[in-house]
């Protein structure tokens, strides 16, 4: 309960600071580049070479591909039916299909199931989500913007990002019998500063304003993300015979709130950014309390 309510602080703290202190300009974005580009790859190296390797992890990474076709195919749907436009189809489909799993996922993993289930989400964000936003959500973002998608730029972002090069570096370490206590000493620290500025980041960037005839579009992007991708990853993971932790932090992996970054992705190629942004801000208050208690539902399944 302690780590959740240091999680729910920091977010907060953000939104006052945005709202109250008047930050210099350029703090998110200096925040985020610490994030990404040295404590979410000392994350990575600190706990990747730890992890037991088994059959059930494919199911960390099937969840994320569940989560963004499947939001892709309902909302092509549901767009033809209800006569949505291209931008919103493309909005829906890019923020309701992709999750924050490293800036929320990360620290509430850690704060729900410790240090083995933030090792988990760290495969589920790696191997599943970050690919799918460099790769699956940007060809979606291109195609209903009107664009044509470049492959040799999305490989390109998937090869060079620090995160995915840690990950090889990790893996290869761990296959090799794991760090020396010193350097475990330095990553560790580092890493740590993951969680306070990923949250107080996130609520420096939170906005909400529900725009003319979004409310709809609102509640069923909302209803995907956090509710019917979630179960159908649950009946998926249930069928195949995964259980345990994997099967916990996949599905609540696959319950989290829609990605930042699927939400800048949106901006840039201009599909429906009020919309996209909307669905972010509600999507992170929602997940606050369903995630949690969905891991409190899981730990009784």
């Amino acid at each position: 309960m302690a780590s959740l309510l240091m999680l729910f602080a920091c977010l907060v703290l953000g939104v006052l600071v945005a709202r109250f202190a008047k930050p210099p300009a350029g703090i998110v974005h200096g925040i985020n580049w610490w994030v990404v580009h040295v404590a979410l790859p000392a994350l990575v190296l600190a706990l990747i070479p730890k992890v037991a390797f088994d059959a059930q992890l494919w199911f960390l990474v099937a969840t994320m591909w569940v989560v963004f076709f499947g939001a892709w195919l309902l909302f092509a749907l549901l767009g033809r039916w209800l006569g949505w436009s291209r931008g919103r189809i493309g909005a829906l489909t890019v923020v309701c299909g992709l999750g924050n799993t490293s800036f929320m996922g990360y620290p509430m993993m850690q704060a729900m199931h410790g240090k083995e289930g933030l090792a988990l989400a760290v495969v589920a964000d790696q191997l599943g989500c970050f690919p799918l936003l460099a790769s699956a959500g940007v060809v979606v973002a291109s195609l209903y913007a009107g664009r044509t998608p470049q492959p040799r730029v999305i490989v390109r972002r998937v090869l060079t990002f620090p995160a995915f090069l840690s990950l090889v570096v990790g893996i290869v370490v761990g296959l090799l019998g794991g760090w020396p206590a010193l350097f475990d000493g330095v990553f560790a620290p580092i890493g740590a500063t993951l969680t306070p500025l990923a949250l107080f980041s996130v609520g420096l960037q939170f906005k909400f304003h529900l725009g003319e005839r979004q409310a709809i579009a609102l509640g069923m992007g909302l209803g995907w993300k956090l509710v019917l991708a979630p179960l159908l990853c649950l009946a998926m993971g249930a069928a195949a015979g995964v259980g345990g932790l994997v099967l916990t932090v996949g599905v609540l992996q696959a319950a989290m709130a829609p990605m930042i970054s699927a939400a800048i992705l949106a901006d840039e190629y201009g599909l429906e950014p009020p919309l996209a942004n909307t669905v972010l801000g509600a999507g992170i208050v929602l997940s606050l309390l369903t995630v949690p208690l969905g891991s409190a539902w899981l730990g009784g399944v």
